[in-house]
């Protein structure tokens, strides 16, 4: 059972920046997804950047070249770099792990962008 925490969310100004990391308590390997997702309120879970193998990362159009998606195998991590944050993008953020028996998801950490 792999667990995830999440950290670095919390409130931030339009066009300001913060970077989220997400810690798996066991070994992820190099070939298994990583990726964060968002839910913001009355409104579905949807991907936001993906990592997979050694593909290219994936990201939602709505985020695509504002954020970047990295992963550190050694330590089992993966981060999100938020940059020129807006409004929208105000959500819960989810740590997700699949391997290839189960997946797994974090608590969240809540992201809020606003004057």
């Amino acid at each position: 059972q792999v667990r995830l925490a999440e950290s670095g969310g919390g409130l931030v100004q339009p066009g300001g920046s913060l970077r989220l990391s997400c810690g798996a308590s066991e070994t992820v390997l190099a070939r298994d997804a990583m990726a964060w997702y968002r839910q913001a309120p009355g409104k579905e879970r949807e991907l936001v950047a993906r990592l997979r193998g050694g593909r290219d990362p994936e990201y939602a159009r709505s985020v695509q070249d504002r954020f970047i998606i990295s992963r550190d195998n050694a330590k089992n991590m993966v981060f999100l770099q938020m940059n020129s944050l807006k409004p929208e993008d105000t959500a819960v953020y989810y740590c997700y792990v699949r391997d290839s028996t189960s997946e797994y998801w974090g608590r969240g950490t809540q992201v809020t962008v606003s004057l």
